[in-house]
């Protein structure tokens, strides 16, 4: 599909559309801020007790009613807008593209790849839960455009730090480790994730956060910049002289210090985002202003941007059964242009999953020339699977359709003259490798198809996995609400057993996990998956590196994880 900046054919269109929304708006966020106001986060409730503050139920009482009254008075401008909006959806594309020359163009590519015929390439996926606010508040999270505004920096001074490697305290074992990350600025997440009242008590932050810089923000959802005091210096000088020792005490902190001694597959849990990522994909990016943020935030680093992504209204059109109101949720971000995409939505969702445009986008991207001077390309598909327990069926559906429709595309994009050297699937796919809920996805051909680096095999994961999907009630606590903090978390398995969704146990039987000598791991159902099988016969490709990522603690409730390959390519048989 041709890639252009408006989703709409022409101004004229896109103009009409602006004006439908325009009069939806003001009735939409009524209607947000009226649930928004009877629905509270753990975190605000835990505040309120602290501050003995009483006068929540006038504030419910109140606020219900004023925002009640306001959504009745403009809900006939907002029925006026619908009236023009939801036809212009037929001729609207499936996404708007943005695309920049990136502040650093020596990124965009990898540089060098056509004179040494060598490259790697990081990916990395995010589940962030960017909602409406009253919606993102019944996973525990709330401020959906602060939280947008927070992640994307987040991102940035992830990816655009120094490509070193980090090492921090490990619970697990008995003494301190030396760390490097006292000389890389982070963004501490506990500005949603500590605190949201605007003067907190000093003794109230010391019990939500005993050893973080905090800062602290208004408890709405107005827009406010955030300043350079968002991301402070880690100060953690410690003493290393116990890191041999603690290492040997334990097999998965040595590991997870970079010694990786102990793995098929190296792997690291980090409190940044890997530098130099490539392609990013965003899963539950609902919200349009939370999207654009993201975009305006990430340009910095990402030349080609798709978001808004999904269909809306009657889809196919006059099928009012299958109204979409929201789009798929997936947000991409490539340092390479993006030569062709696709977007598919799944027929099949059901229940409140219907509700969104979920399906599959696949992207073809250009990662420059080599050695004979043919073009090198990268295939990347991202996906959002049908949510709810006890529905493998869908969700085996939808994966036959996410291969059959990557066939598709790569068929139909597939030139004599280039060479492939990367085809990646990743996202959430709302199923994991341990619970027996979920067998039937745990045994899809999917899985023969393309490789998971921390699959072990059906039902059973590598010893160092850790899961992905975290508790959502206990998101604001210490353990969890920092990135170091998290990190250490992720370390310990008796602290993991706490703050990590468990195993889905199938209907009417007990559940039984872990099995012997196995490590408690948790739900893992974030992946990233690529495929050795389509991509050119002289590239060869080997994992560098898989990676769990903890900067986005109390900022969403999934863990990121990200992925590097390898690629070689053997120029002696380019020309065969």
């Amino acid at each position: 599909m041709a890639l252009q900046a408006s989703a709409f054919p022409n101004g004229f269109v896109a103009g009409i559309h602006a004006v439908g929304w325009a009069f939806i708006v003001p009735c939409f966020w009524f209607l947000d801020r009226l649930i928004a106001v009877c629905k509270s986060t753990t975190l605000e409730q835990s505040q309120r007790l602290e501050q003995e503050c009483y006068l929540r139920p006038l504030e419910v009482f109140f606020g219900s009613i004023t925002f009640f009254i306001l959504f009745l008075a403009t809900a006939p401008l907002a029925f006026l807008g619908f009236l023009l909006w939801a036809p212009l959806q037929a001729c609207r594309r499936p996404f708007s593209y943005h695309r920049e020359i990136p502040s650093l163009p020596e990124k965009a590519t990898n540089k060098g790849f056509e004179l040494t015929g060598k490259a790697s390439f990081v990916f990395a996926s995010a589940n962030l839960c960017l909602l409406p606010d009253s919606l993102a508040r019944f996973n525990n999270l709330a401020n959906t455009q602060r939280r947008a505004t927070a992640i994307g920096q987040c991102i940035v001074q992830g990816i655009s730090r120094p490509n070193i490697r980090i090492l921090v305290d490990s619970p697990s074992s008995c003494g301190t480790l030396s760390p490097s990350s006292s000389i890389l600025p982070t963004v501490n997440s506990p500005t949603y994730g500590a605190t949201v009242s605007q003067h907190p008590d000093p003794a109230e932050m010391h019990d939500l956060n005993l050893n973080s810089n905090i800062d602290c923000v208004p408890n709405d959802d107005t827009e406010e910049p955030l300043n350079e005091s968002t991301f402070p210096l880690l100060n953690s000088n410690r003493n290393s002289n116990q890191q041999d020792q603690s290492s040997q005490q334990n097999p998965r902190a040595l590991s997870s210090q970079g010694l990786r001694q102990q793995s098929d597959v190296p792997w690291e849990i980090l409190p940044l985002f890997p530098a130099n990522v490539d392609i990013l994909c965003l899963e539950e990016v609902f919200d349009k202003r939370a999207a654009r943020k993201l975009t305006n935030i990430l340009k910095l680093e990402f030349g080609h941007i798709l978001y808004d992504i999904g269909v809306y209204a009657c889809q196919p059109p006059c099928r009012c059964s299958s109204f979409k109101f929201f789009n798929s949720g997936l947000f991409l971000a490539s340092r390479f242009p993006v030569l062709e995409a696709q977007y598919h939505c799944f027929p099949n969702s059901r229940g409140e999953d219907a509700l969104a445009a979920k399906g599959l986008l696949s992207v073809k991207v250009l990662i420059g020339k080599n050695q004979k001077q043919k073009r090198v390309v990268g295939y990347f598909n991202c996906t959002h699977l049908h949510a709810p327990e006890g529905e493998g069926e869908i969700r085996c559906i939808q994966l036959e359709m996410v291969t059959k429709w990557i066939a598709e595309f790569q068929a139909a994009n597939k030139q004599p003259d280039e060479d492939v050297v990367f085809d990646v699937l990743c996202g959430d796919f709302n199923f994991d490798n341990c619970s027996p809920d979920d067998r039937q996805e745990q045994s899809h051909s999917v899985f023969e198809e393309y490789k998971d680096p921390c699959r072990a095999g059906p039902g059973k994961e590598k010893p160092w996995v850790t899961g992905t999907l975290l508790e959502q009630p206990t998101l604001y606590e210490e353990d969890v609400n920092t990135p170091e903090n998290l990190q250490r978390t992720l370390e310990s398995e008796d602290l993991r057993k706490r703050f990590i969704a468990p195993p889905v146990p199938k209907a009417d039987f007990p559940l039984v996990y872990p099995e012997t000598d196995q490590p408690w791991i948790g739900r893992r159902i974030d992946y990233i998956l690529y495929r050795e099988s389509s991509i050119s016969k002289q590239c060869r490709t080997e994992i560098e590196e898989v990676t769990f990522i903890t900067q986005l603690a109390g900022l969403t409730d999934h863990i990121p994880v990200g992925l590097k390959l390898n690629v070689v390519m053997d120029s002696d048989s380019a020309d065969e």
